[in-house]
């Protein structure tokens, strides 16, 4: 702990190894542009649906995926100025540049504030009001989330799984087009899998650096491991059996009077991919899950699979 108290002892507008940073690159820092991944959710609905191929939807996918981009960054600029005692305490979110000292605390939060503002405008003008109460529904529950829900036992999880969900949703409405059932199931409880496999890699990582989990996160204290595992293993299975009654709902409505079976053979990816999720959740490598999509070739290899079967159903057979 000492070694993480004197990590954070240094001057505002130098990084935390005594070099110069500027305000500007604290900021991009901070709206975290690896995160952006998420948002690719947007873009489901319209692929689900075969239509990606119109430029039109192409173009209101895009605009709604720069709209999420722009709201999940105000978020991060929140969450970050409230958070930064705590994070100072942290093994490695000590680094992010409110808590290091790089941005001060009164610019994250009004340029958070602003981002989400103009956030809500741009999806208001891009589809309409509903998705204006989307995205402002999606800055109320991250904004409750940063003040007290984060400390919450399960609706944190449920929050932050939340997110994923509203991106989804948001995708459906800028390319108007109706989401299914099963395709909202899988990704909320999918959603789910992931911010569980979250907190047992946080709870891992923090055991493993001597941390005190309270001091960080409060709810680290509350989840056993053998209840993350158990969730982690419940989500997993309702997301699979609600996957592949999609992959067979999605074949009969695209491909009517006939069945091409290609629809049906991404279950086999997609269930690889969700076991080999699973084992890496398993091992606490869950901290940070975009790094699993960003770094792990095994993970990419399914992916792409399940991508080349899948476009092949929407847009070929």
């Amino acid at each position: 702990m000492t070694d993480i108290v004197k990590s954070t002892d240094h001057h505002p507008g130098q990084s935390p190894d005594g070099k110069p940073a500027s305000l500007l690159k604290a900021l991009v820092r901070l709206a975290r542009p690896r995160q952006w991944i998420k948002n690719l959710l947007v873009y489901m609905a319209a692929a689900s649906a075969g239509v990606l191929s119109h430029w039109s939807i192409i173009w209101h996918c895009t605009a709604a995926f720069g709209i999420f981009c722009l709201a999940a960054s105000g978020t991060y600029y929140i969450n970050d100025a409230i958070d930064a005692p705590s994070d100072r305490i942290h093994p490695t979110k000590r680094r992010r540049p409110v808590a290091a000292g790089l941005v001060p605390v009164e610019v994250a939060v009004s340029a958070g504030v602003g981002m989400l503002v103009v956030s809500i405008g741009l999806a208001t003008w891009l589809a309409g009001w509903h998705l204006g109460v989307v995205m402002a529904a999606y800055a109320i529950i991250n904004i409750a989330y940063s003040l007290g829900i984060k400390n919450e036992p399960i609706l944190d999880l449920a929050a932050v799984a939340s997110g994923f969900v509203l991106r989804a949703v948001a995708g459906g409405l800028a390319s108007k087009i109706s989401l299914s059932d099963w395709f909202l199931i899988v990704v909320s409880f999918g959603s789910l899998l992931l911010v569980t496999g979250k907190r047992s890699g946080e709870k891992q990582l923090l055991t493993d650096e001597n941390a005190g989990h309270a001091a960080i996160r409060q709810t680290l204290d509350e989840y056993t491991v053998t209840f993350l595992r158990t969730v982690r293993g419940v989500t997993a299975a309702v997301s699979v059996s609600a996957y592949c009654l999609w992959a067979f709902e999605r074949a009969s409505h695209v491909h009517p009077g006939h069945n091409p079976i290609w629809f049906q053979f991404t279950i086999v990816p997609f269930v690889i991919a969700l076991l080999h999720i699973l084992r890496l959740l398993d091992s606490g490598a869950g901290a940070a899950p975009e790094d699993l999509v960003l770094r792990d070739h095994r993970l990419q290899i399914y992916g792409l699979c399940w991508i080349f079967l899948f476009a092949i159903g929407a847009y070929v057979s």
